[in-house]
């Protein structure tokens, strides 16, 4: 019998980005250099997808939400996302050995705010109030801090001094999400001074503008990720705001194939935590059904360099 035609129109820029190759290979490295019978801790999910904590969990690392956790003097690794202050101080008092795989994008962040609340100003934090980078962010700032993450909550917002007033953006919102939200604290609040969307990391918008092409070829797109992932949620929506139909699969088995019934295309991408095999076993899901071609739209990533983590507290500690 043969098969039905389908042309998968793939995001050539999809998948891990530097940060999160990064931070996996900080708990990869930390589970080599840790002494026998000695676990690697780490702090929250080292990036947003399951199947990367569970090959890292199947190696020995041993996932906790709060530092309380973990045995005094242990090895604990900090997340992509980055933690407050009050995380880095708690480690301190009690000894643990830190590999610290706080993103530097996300870690530009942290210096801005710290340096615009050090001169005085309230802190305006664009972000999802529960989102862990978020709480990292506000937790670095020892002084007036306040998030938003719609515009209507600019318009609910009280502070002491307009003229003193600076925003910075969390790294993995949408970009058009940000603007907005800009525009309207600078059209309520003149004086207020910020980074308009730069500190978006390049990752999140290089995705969502292959998403925005994918969404003027195709009519449906599926975005692999995880529920909890922030960029991965953006791609969806994204896909969705610009009229496509779009669906967020955390692995190929949650693909309904009456989501691509009927197309002549679909559009495919992944978030900036998923690995390359889940966009491929995708692929390979479809291509049961289908008769599949493949084409690929975007220029491909050209990811910065990013400073190596550092591994110094393990590594005098073993020597001592």
């Amino acid at each position: 019998m043969t098969k039905p035609k389908i042309e998968i129109v793939l995001a050539s820029t999809r998948g891990f980005c530097a940060g999160v190759e990064r931070a996996i290979e900080a708990v990869e490295r930390s589970l080599d250099r840790s002494p026998p019978n000695q676990p690697v801790h780490v702090r929250h999910a080292i990036v947003h997808n399951e199947r990367v904590v569970g090959r890292l969990a199947s190696r020995g690392a041993r996932f906790v939400e709060e530092l309380s956790e973990v045995p005094e003097g242990s090895i604990v690794v900090f997340s992509a996302h980055g933690v407050s202050s009050k995380v880095e101080e708690e480690a301190k008092r009690r000894n643990l050995r830190v590999v610290d795989a706080t993103c530097p994008l996300v870690r530009r962040v942290h210096h801005e705010a710290q340096r615009q609340v050090a001169q005085g100003r309230t802190l305006i934090v664009i972000g999802h109030r529960n989102h862990v980078e978020v709480e990292g962010i506000v937790g670095r700032c020892q002084g007036q801090v306040q998030v938003v993450d719609s515009v209507a909550e600019v318009e609910d917002l009280v502070v002491e001094d307009t003229s003193r007033l600076a925003y910075v953006v969390q790294t993995t919102l949408s970009v058009d999400e940000a603007r907005r939200i800009i525009d309207a604290l600078r059209a309520r609040f003149p004086d207020i001074t910020g980074p308009d969307t730069r500190t978006i990391c390049y990752a999140t918008q290089n995705r969502q503008n292959v998403v925005t092409l994918l969404s003027r070829t195709v009519h449906r797109v599926i975005v692999c990720g995880d529920t909890s992932s922030s960029n991965s949620n953006r791609l969806r929506e994204l896909a969705d705001a610009a009229g496509c139909k779009a669906l967020l699969i955390g692995d190929a088995t949650e693909l309904p194939m009456s989501f691509v019934e009927g197309q002549a295309a679909v559009g495919l991408t992944a978030g900036a935590s998923v690995p390359e095999s889940i966009v491929q076993e995708t692929i390979a899901r479809i291509a049961r059904t289908y008769d599949v071609t493949v084409r690929e739209v975007g220029e491909k990533e050209r990811s910065p360099r990013l400073h190596p983590v550092s591994f110094a507290e393990l590594d005098e500690r073993s020597a001592s």
